[in-house]
Formats: structure tokens, C-alpha cells, sequence
């Protein structure tokens, strides 16, 4: 049995005490600091023979999300209540799996600060803040200060900042041991993505050298995906596996790469990195020391655009398998040749075994941005089955010889947009997805929401900017759908119990608002947050509601469970954010003007914590009579809303109405009007995390929005009763 939390307050103070005076602690008691957080490869193997901890960002490194804990059951769920909350004093999004080992969790919060806190009585332990630069955040980054979450390894908390670094905190104190620079800060590099810790195999068949595997995001704004491993003791770099080919000008690295440049044409791609970042999911399997992991769309995001010529352009939306002693390539499976949709292939990678036609396969499977549940054999690549679980309208299905989707004659909207399911969002984006080996159902936080696709007519690579050569900001729902028919399209947003086998639904609950991450136990229950705050947990094998809570916030995040003294606890993060929260629209209709809290929250039965009611943030237009009559010039707020919709809309909101994250601009104070050119321009507010626009957009345009944010203010003020 591992030690508890109890010797880690114990150490932590010892070694604390002993810092202030100046004195070093014996070899003995260094030998019990190292105890702490003490994950290994044999421990996440074994994680099964102590399920009380969640070692790892899917807790094992077949990232199931699936727990053997039973002591929450259906018969008792309806017991569950708050044990403890821990405010973090932020307001942006939380999208991290927090770890759990002997009962401390380790978590990242948003701007990628780092916290360890007693996971039985929600105490705070330490606090550990890496300043990411925030106007680095605000230039580069395309969805909100977020991180998915860290790693802990043999007393190391090792996490990533969106500014591009890679560290290594000591997991009893929180102080700094080692800290490097990943990515080339000449180009728009981010990292959202949690980190993995893996020891494979040396190739003699014993355990060799532990590793951290990182990717990076970017490839909206235009950058050359990449996954790298560095030495978890050091962060010296191992191995890099780029995702896409180099200048074809001269030779590629390595014989992959080879390949791939041969599915490019033209020279766009080039100047923009070609994307194919690796964002968010991998898997490893020990036994056969396979790494897998996802790669995402490209820069722009239309083929005809970025490679006018055609081709399937490897290795985008693609699913990699290499050696991870040495980054070596030994397969790949490509979901969507040729990608032109936003359909990356970075969501959940599981690794479980089933038996298909009769027969045992060790597989993967993933339901991708693009609508499709695949299956594949993990040791080869072999395509073992693929079916829609959403109505998608881009492809009619799979070709089982060629492993190709069938696209309809109208899916690419080249200059003439196209209405398009699913749309940018995904059919399953980066929310995590869970796996009970117990019922052989997947649990997906699926979506069903059309997008509008058409080429940006006056697309030019823009250094400094978003780069997907879409209309930003704009929906034509009369457009012409990839079927040349017209159908009703439907917004929906399910938890959906998929059979991997069968490649069929089992059961379906359908939501009013965007689902977070799922969790699954050995107790037969599944566990889903809802954008709207509601925390819900359902029956695992028939989908039956058992119990609800609501959380006064909004969640993104998926949850953890976890024991202490014999008690099961269920956690999670919680705070509106990404993409969709700063979007706004719909979704974000309720949450505007509602104080937007970073929480974590912990549940047990019969648990006596009670959350402080919702704070609200006072709606007051402040438009300054003297500007009022820039909303009855049409041409210049016709202008603004261009602008606006080309970059602004991804913070503040569609149509100006922003999701209750980033400061709502219709109600901004009045003395922004008149630092408007100082703050879009001169970056007067950059360390606030808005980002300066010089070089972007003229003068001129900066106060067309202005206009356009003073009509739109204007119309949210109320109206005068007569």
C-alpha cells in the first residue's frame, strides 16, 4: 500500500522547515521526499491493483478512462453531494484530467498553473505559477488560456505552458527542476495538450528509458506539426516525428517523410508549415512498444487552397504509430485524405481487445472529428471497421479495400460554400471519450452541428493571424449541402454508448447544451458535465439519469475518480472556456454576464459542501453620447463587422455577444472608446491577454469595429418604457 497524504504534509513541511534554515535533509529522508507521487511504469501496468489513484491523464496507458472502482453504484448514487470545493481564482477555461496519486491530486489550471492539493479535504498544498506570457497566449493561441493537463513521474509533476515550454516540478514542494524551450517562438506555437510519461522497451525486451511526449497546436495560424520526446529526468530531446514534409525543394529526413511529400503540390503549404499538429491524444502499448497518437488539420484548412494540385496530404488528420525508443515510423491510418474540413484526427485514442468476425484482435478505436467510428488492428494499421455514429453528410461511408471515406460530389466547397455535417466542431472534438471493458461501449460526447465552408476570396498567408482561408465569422444555412439535396439540418449534442463491435448505437441521452469529458466506472455508471453547469450520472449499460448536480458554472472537463480511507470520490474541473465558451452564440447566450468561477469539486456520498451562489456581472451599456452616431454609418460598421468577423469574433463573440469568458464588448466602459487605437493597436492591454493587432489590420479598420461595437451595444441597451 502506498503511503498516504498524510506523510506527504509531513514531508512537504520537513522539507520546508529544513529550507529555512538553511540545513539539507539526510540521504534517509531524501529516499522518503522521492516516495512521493511516486508513478512508475510497473505502477500505471499494475494501476488495476490500486485503483484508489488515477496515475495518468486516461489513467492507464490505454487511456480508457475506465475505472474498478464500485463503491458508487446505481443503487446509492442518488447519496452523492459536494465533499469539498477549491476556488483557483481564475475565469477562463478548464479543460484538465486532474491526477491522483495516494491521495494528493495534481492539477493545471488555466494560464497553466500548476496546483497540488489534499484531494480528501480540498487543503491547498502548493501553488506553482510558470507566468506564461500572455500576450503570447493572445496573438497565438486559438481557444482560451486552457491546458489539458500534466503527468507525474517518480516525484515529478511535468507539465506544458501554451507559451511552448516543457518542466519538470518537484511533486513534494512545487519547485522548479528543469524547464526547456519545444518550440521555434518564430512561429505561432501553443500547447494545449496534457503530456505523457511512458518507459518502453530498450529493444532487448527490458525496461529502458522513460520518456515525456509532447505535441504542440498551431496549425490555424499556420505552423509544421511535430510530436517530440524528451528525457524525463533531464528534458533533454530524444527524437522529433514531424507530421508533414519539409520544402520539397530539398531532401526530406527521413523515409516517411519521403512518402508524404509526394501527396503535396504547389508551394502554399510550404510558406505556412502545412499544420498536422499533434494537439491532444495518445496511447501506448507496452507489449508490443507502440506509441500512437493523433495529427490534426491543415494550414489553410481547404486542400484546394493549400494544395491546388490535390493530393491526400500526409500525414494530416491521421492516426501514427511509431517506435518511441526512437520516433521510428511503423504505420498509419488516414481518416480523411486530402482534409478540407477542420477533421482532425487528434481526439481519443483507446487501446482495448475485442473479438471480431470470431476472432481476438488487439485494436485501437476513435470516433474522429469526421463522423466516423473507426476500429483498427493497433499492431498493423489494418482498417477492421468504420461507420457513421453522427448523420454525416460529407461521405456516404467507408471503402473497406481502399480504407477511404466516399465523399459526395459537393463536400468540397472550393468558391462556393457548402453547408457541411459536421461542421468545424467535430462529430467528437478533444472531450475526452471512455471505454468499459465491462459493457464493450464507448461513451462519446457526440455532436451533430452543421458548418458553413467557403473560401475566403481575399485569402493571403498571414503571419500574424488565423490562417484557415474560410469566411471567419459568417453562416449561409440556405447553402448547397454535400448531397446537392435539401434536408433538415438538426443541432444536436448527445452522450452517445456506441458498440465498437457491432458499430451501432446501444443508447443515446440527448442534451440542450455542449457535454464535457465522460468517465466510466466498474460501479455501472457513467459521469457527464454539460456546458450549462448540470453534472449528471447516467447507468452505464441502458443510460438511465440517476442523479444531477448543479456546479453554478459551466464544464468542459472531464471527471476522475479516486478512493481515501475506503471512500470513492468523483472530481472534476470546472470553468467556461475554449472554443465554443468564447464563441459564444446560442450556447453562451445564458452564461453572459454570469462571473465565469475555476473550481475543482469533489463529490462523495453523503459528502456537506455546499457551493456559493451564482455571482453576476452588471450589464451596462457605456456607450459615450458622442460616439452614438457612428452605429447610422453603415458603411463603417459594415466594415467593422467584416474585420470583426475575420479576427475578433474567436474572443469576444459572435456578433458581439461574447460566451461570459473574455469581457463582453457591448458592455464595455466607456473609457475604452477612447483607448480603442491604443488598445487593438498599440497593445496598451497585452498582459491582460489582448493582444496588439499592428501589422494585422490598419488604423482605419480598428475603428470601423469600434463602430460596429457601438451598434451593437446600442442595440443591447434597453429599451425606454413610454
Amino acid at each position: 500500500m502506498r503511503p498516504y497524504y498524510r506523510q506527504f504534509q509531513y514531508v512537504a513541511l520537513f522539507t520546508a522547515l529544513f529550507s529555512a534554515c538553511g540545513c539539507s535533509p539526510s540521504s534517509n529522508d531524501s529516499d522518503q521526499s522521492a516516495s512521493v507521487a511516486d508513478v512508475t511504469h510497473e505502477a500505471i501496468i499494475n494501476a488495476d491493483s490500486e485503483p484508489q489513484n488515477w496515475l495518468a491523464h486516461g489513467r492507464t496507458y490505454d487511456e480508457q478512462r475506465f475505472s474498478p472502482l464500485t463503491q458508487i453504484t446505481p443503487t446509492n448514487v442518488a447519496e452523492l453531494s459536494l465533499e469539498w470545493h477549491l476556488d483557483l481564482g481564475t475565469h477562463r477555461g478548464l479543460e484538465g484530467t486532474p491526477i491522483v496519486v495516494d491521495g494528493i491530486m495534481y492539477l493545471s489550471g488555466a494560464w497553466n498553473n500548476i496546483y497540488a492539493v489534499n484531494a480528501k479535504t480540498g487543503e491547498p498544498l502548493w501553488h506553482y505559477d510558470p507566468k506564461t506570457s500572455r500576450p503570447w497566449v493572445a496573438a497565438n493561441a486559438c481557444c482560451d488560456a486552457v491546458s489539458r493537463g500534466l503527468a507525474v513521474w517518480e516525484g515529478k509533476v511535468i507539465a506544458a505552458t501554451l507559451d511552448g515550454r516543457l518542466l519538470a516540478l518537484d511533486a513534494a514542494t512545487g519547485e522548479l527542476l528543469w524547464s526547456v524551450l519545444t518550440i521555434d517562438r518564430s512561429m505561432p506555437y501553443t500547447i494545449t495538450a496534457a503530456p505523457r510519461v511512458i518507459q518502453s522497451a530498450d529493444g532487448l525486451g527490458t525496461e529502458g528509458k522513460a520518456r515525456v511526449l509532447l505535441g504542440n497546436s498551431g496549425a490555424d495560424y499556420g505552423v509544421r506539426g511535430y510530436v517530440s520526446a524528451y528525457d524525463v529526468n533531464t528534458g533533454l530531446l530524444d527524437w522529433r516525428f514531424y507530421t508533414v514534409p519539409s520544402d520539397p525543394s530539398y531532401p526530406q529526413a527521413t523515409p516517411e517523410l519521403e512518402m508524404a511529400v509526394k501527396t503535396w503540390s504547389g508551394d502554399e503549404w510550404v510558406k505556412t508549415g502545412a499544420g498536422g499538429t499533434v494537439w491532444n491524444a495518445m496511447a501506448f502499448d507496452p507489449n508490443a512498444n507502440l506509441l500512437y497518437f493523433g495529427t490534426g488539420n491543415g494550414t489553410p484548412w481547404s486542400r484546394e487552397l493549400r494544395s491546388p494540385g490535390g493530393g491526400d496530404n500526409l500525414f494530416l488528420s491521421s492516426i501514427i504509430a511509431v517506435n518511441p525508443d526512437t520516433g521510428e515510423y511503423v504505420w498509419h491510418y488516414q481518416t480523411t485524405p486530402g482534409e478540407s474540413w477542420n477533421f482532425s484526427a487528434v481526439e481519443s485514442i483507446i487501446l482495448t481487445d475485442l473479438v471480431i468476425d470470431g476472432e481476438p484482435r488487439k485494436v485501437l478505436i476513435q470516433a474522429p472529428k469526421n463522423g466516423f467510428f473507426y476500429v483498427l488492428d493497433r499492431l498493423t494499421g489494418e482498417l477492421l471497421s468504420a461507420e457513421k455514429y453522427i448523420n454525416a453528410n460529407w461521405a456516404s461511408h467507408i471503402d473497406m479495400d481502399t480504407g477511404r471515406p466516399v465523399e459526395y460530389p459537393f463536400a468540397r466547397y472550393k468558391n462556393e460554400g457548402r453547408l457541411v455535417v459536421p461542421g468545424p466542431s467535430g462529430g467528437h472534438s478533444w472531450h475526452p471519450m471512455s471505454y468499459s471493458p465491462l459493457t464493450g461501449l464507448a461513451y462519446i460526447p457526440a455532436l451533430s452541428v452543421p458548418g458553413y465552408y467557403n473560401h475566403d476570396g481575399g485569402y493571403s498567408y498571414q503571419p500574424l493571424a488565423q490562417n484557415t482561408g474560410i469566411e471567419e465569422g459568417v453562416a449561409n444555412y440556405k447553402a448547397k449541402n454535400p448531397q446537392d439535396v435539401r434536408q433538415k439540418l438538426r443541432f444536436g449534442v448527445r452522450l452517445l454508448a456506441w458498440d465498437p463491435v457491432e458499430q451501432q448505437e446501444r443508447w443515446a441521452v440527448d442534451h440542450g447544451d455542449l457535454g464535457a469529458g465522460t468517465l466510466v466506472t466498474a460501479g455501472n455508471l457513467v459521469f457527464q458535465g454539460l456546458a450549462n453547469g448540470k453534472f449528471f450520472a447516467y447507468t452505464a449499460d441502458t443510460g438511465e439519469r440517476l442523479w444531477g448536480y448543479d456546479t453554478k458554472t459551466s464544464m468542459m472537463a472531464a471527471p476522475v475518480t479516486y478512493a481515501i480511507d475506503g471512500e470513492q470520490y468523483i472530481a472534476v474541473l470546472v470553468g467556461r472556456g475554449g472554443g465554443a465558451g468564447l464563441v459564444g452564440g446560442p450556447t453562451g447566450k445564458a452564461w453572459n454576464g454570469v462571473v465565469n468561477e475555476n473550481r475543482v469539486l469533489a463529490f462523495k456520498l453523503g459528502g456537506t459542501d455546499t457551493l456559493p451562489e451564482k455571482q453576476l456581472i452588471p450589464k451596462t451599456v457605456n456607450v459615450p453620447v458622442a460616439l452614438e452616431a457612428l452605429a447610422a454609418d453603415k458603411p463603417l460598421v459594415e466594415q467593422g463587422k467584416r474585420v470583426y468577423q475575420q479576427y475578433c469574433y474567436m474572443c469576444h463573440g459572435v456578433d458581439g455577444m461574447s460566451g461570459g469568458v473574455i469581457p463582453d464588448l457591448r458592455f464595455t466602459q466607456a473609457d475604452t472608446y477612447d483607448e480603442w487605437q491604443n488598445i487593438v493597436i498599440g497593445g496598451s492591454r497585452a498582459n491582460n491577454g489582448m493582444r496588439s493587432f499592428a501589422g494585422v489590420i490598419t488604423v482605419e479598420e480598428a475603428m470601423a469595429v469600434r463602430a460596429y461595437v457601438v451598434s451593437r451595444a446600442l442595440r443591447a441597451k434597453p429599451k425606454s418604457k413610454r
